[in-house]
C-alpha cells in the first residue's frame, strides 16, 4: 500500500465521485477521464458518512437503528439534492421511520463503515443488516448490505480472491460471469441482485484500487453505486491512492469531510 491511505470508507467516496458523472452517460471502457468538471459527491457519499456517524454514536450507547434514523435525516436535509431515489426521498422527510421493505442498491453503498467497524464475519454481517433494515429490510437488501460488507473485511484482513469469490457465492451471489462476458448488454440495474454482484466481480477482476474503479464504470448501468461498492472491497486490499485521496477530499462540503475525518480517528486507521 505504498503511496496508498489506509483510510475507512474514503474508498466508496471515490468511487462514488468518479461514477458520478457517468451515471446517466454511461461508458463502456476503462480508458474514461477518472475526475472531469462535474464529479462530485452523490447520495452515496452523503449516507456513507451517515452510517459511519451513527456506527460511533452507537459506540456511545445510542441504539444504533436510532442512530441510523437520526444521521441518515441529519446529513439528508443538509444535502437534500445529493440525487436521492423516490422512495428514500421520501422517507428521510416522512413523519414515520418505518422501512419501506426497499431490495435497492442503497444499502449496499452506504454500508462500508460496517466492514472497518467490525472484526468478526458474525459482527460484520449483523451490523450490516442492522444499516440496512432501516429503510432496505427487504430480505434482498440485506443479503447485499451484508455481502459487501463482509467482502470489505475479508479484503482488509488479506483474504484471496478465491476466498472472497467463495464466500459471495455462499451468500447467494453467483459470479459465473466476466465484466467482458456483461458489458455489452448490462444496463441501468438499482436491484441488490443486479449490481452488488457486478461490482464484487469489478474488484476480482482488479489490479488496483483505480483499476477496480475503471472496472466497475465500464460496464455502464448504476455507475457510481457500482463504483462505490467495488472500490469499498478494493481499499481493503489496495488502499487509496495519495492523488486520488487529495482530489476526492477536495469534493468533499466541510460537513461530509469532518464526518470521514472523525470516523478515521476513532478507529485509529488514517
Amino acid at each position: 500500500m505504498e503511496n496508498t491511505l489506509a483510510a475507512p470508507i474514503l474508498g466508496a467516496l471515490a468511487g462514488d465521485v468518479i461514477g458520478s458523472t457517468y451515471e446517466f452517460h454511461n461508458v463502456k471502457r476503462t480508458d474514461f477521464e477518472l475526475l472531469p468538471p462535474g464529479s462530485s459527491f452523490t447520495d452515496d457519499s452523503v449516507m456513507t458518512l451517515a452510517v459511519a456517524q451513527a456506527l460511533m454514536d452507537s459506540r456511545e450507547g445510542t441504539p444504533l437503528s436510532t442512530a441510523l434514523v437520526e444521521r441518515m435525516r441529519e446529513l439528508g436535509a443538509a444535502h437534500p439534492n445529493a440525487g436521492y431515489g423516490g422512495k428514500f426521498a421520501k422517507w428521510l422527510c416522512a413523519e414515520s421511520a418505518a422501512p419501506y421493505n426497499s431490495w435497492g442498491n442503497g444499502s449496499a453503498m452506504r454500508v462500508s463503515p460496517a466492514g472497518w467497524f467490525c472484526q468478526s464475519l458474525e459482527a460484520v454481517e449483523f451490523v450490516a443488516a442492522e444499516t440496512a433494515k432501516v429503510t432496505h429490510n427487504h430480505p434482498e437488501g440485506i443479503r447485499g448490505a451484508a455481502t459487501t460488507a463482509g467482502c470489505i473485511l475479508l479484503a482488509r484482513n488479506g483474504a484471496s480472491n478465491e476466498g472472497i469469490a467463495a464466500y459471495a457465492t455462499k451468500c447467494g451471489y453467483s459470479l459465473e460471469f466476466t465484466l467482458d462476458d456483461i458489458r455489452p448488454t448490462y444496463t441501468f440495474d438499482v436491484s441488490c441482485q443486479g449490481s452488488v454482484p457486478q461490482a464484487i466481480k469489478a474488484f476480482l477482476e482488479s489490479t488496483g484500487f483505480e483499476d477496480a474503479i475503471r472496472k466497475a464504470v465500464s460496464i455502464g448501468g448504476d455507475s457510481d453505486t457500482i463504483a462505490a461498492i467495488a472500490a469499498s472491497i478494493a481499499q481493503g486490499r489496495y488502499g487509496v491512492p495519495l492523488d486520488i485521496s487529495t482530489q476526492i477530499r477536495a469534493r468533499l462540503t466541510p460537513d461530509l469531510l469532518a464526518a470521514n475525518d472523525a470516523f478515521c480517528v476513532a478507529y485509529q486507521v488514517r
